[in-house]
């Protein structure tokens, strides 16, 4: 029954993946399309850049809808434990997207002082791309928080980051070129670009960090392993849970734990235990996609040599 529920399970989350991706690629060529054409109306080099911006969340949104189907692959001979981590991986790639549009930002906005191009008037066609912009960028960064919360999903999570960094650069767009023109100061649209394009590689960082703790198989949750040494300790006959280590798997956990029993326990009881803990802790954490429990005679462990890996209730208290 558990294996039927975890396929319906994975099933329903690919389906909210995909539709992540087909909303973000629709919405996204249409403020591409939109962009591009106001730019050309209103000879912005501002907006264009905006709209390359867009274009890029276009092959984006089509990194998503393939991932989905990666994802959705159950684990095979090459892939023992699925393929989750196809979603790490891409969304990984889509950090250092979201940092290199930063850094270009960054670097044309610099260039610009340098060279001292400025923008002298604002057309109504430009502001009316950097606001149809903000607008089309919020309606989607809503849907994908929804359904990458809903789906449990860093790859669409991280894309909605992506959007809410789009409102900023959009924002900052038309905030610098109608500064520089009421204020009569042209040097504060490339320097507003210069203030957007960072916060653009502080949302970029934030997220590599948060894959590389889980590509390195950490984790940060120490609710989590909280929640595995109550759950032992809901079963009877079972002491000392130790080594307990926890991976992710995309949006499922992987665990692992050693716990004790009475020595003169059959084999057949001592297996019953375990059963009774995976139980208990599948019914503590949601998403687990397996339990791999050790058994050992109770006290055992003290006269094992000191293995320095897992963690125990007492390294919780430390």
């Amino acid at each position: 029954m558990r294996r039927k529920d975890a396929l319906n399970q994975a099933a329903y989350r690919t389906r909210l993946i995909r539709a992540a991706g087909v909303i973000a690629l629709a919405g996204n060529l249409i403020l591409t399309a939109v962009k591009i054409f106001l730019a050309h109306k209103s000879s912005s080099l501002a907006v264009l850049g905006d709209g390359i911006d867009s274009l890029t969340d276009v092959l984006i949104a089509a990194v998503t809808l393939v991932i989905s189907g990666i994802i959705s692959k159950p684990g095979d001979r090459e892939h023992p434990w699925g393929h989750g981590r196809a979603e790490t991986v891409a969304t990984m790639v889509l950090a250092f997207i979201i940092f290199l549009a930063g850094s270009e930002l960054c670097i044309s906005a610099a260039k610009r002082i340098i060279a001292r191009e400025t923008i002298t008037e604002v057309s109504a066609a430009a502001v009316w791309a950097s606001v149809i912009s903000i607008c089309g960028k919020v309606l989607l960064t809503f849907s994908q928080y929804f359904l990458g919360k809903k789906a449990k999903s860093d790859l669409v999570l991280a894309n909605a980051q992506n959007m809410r960094s789009d409102i900023v650069l959009s924002a900052a767009i038309l905030t610098g070129i109608s500064l520089a023109r009421i204020f009569r100061r042209p040097v504060l649209d490339p320097v507003t670009a210069i203030i957007a394009g960072l916060w653009v590689i502080k949302n970029a960082v934030e997220l590599f960090k948060d894959l590389n703790m889980e590509l390195m198989d950490g984790n940060t949750d120490s609710s989590l392993y909280k929640k595995i040494f109550n759950a032992v300790k809901s079963v009877p006959g079972v002491e000392n849970p130790h080594r307990a280590r926890i991976r992710k798997l995309g949006a499922s956990y992987d665990i692992s734990l050693d716990i004790e029993v009475p020595p003169d326990m059959t084999v057949y009881d001592a297996h019953e235990k375990a059963e009774q803990v995976e139980e208990a802790i599948r019914k503590s954490i949601l998403d687990v996609y397996d339990v791999m429990i050790h058994i050992e005679p109770e006290n055992s462990s003290a006269h094992q040599r000191k293995e320095e890996f897992g963690l125990s209730p007492g390294n919780m208290e430390e």
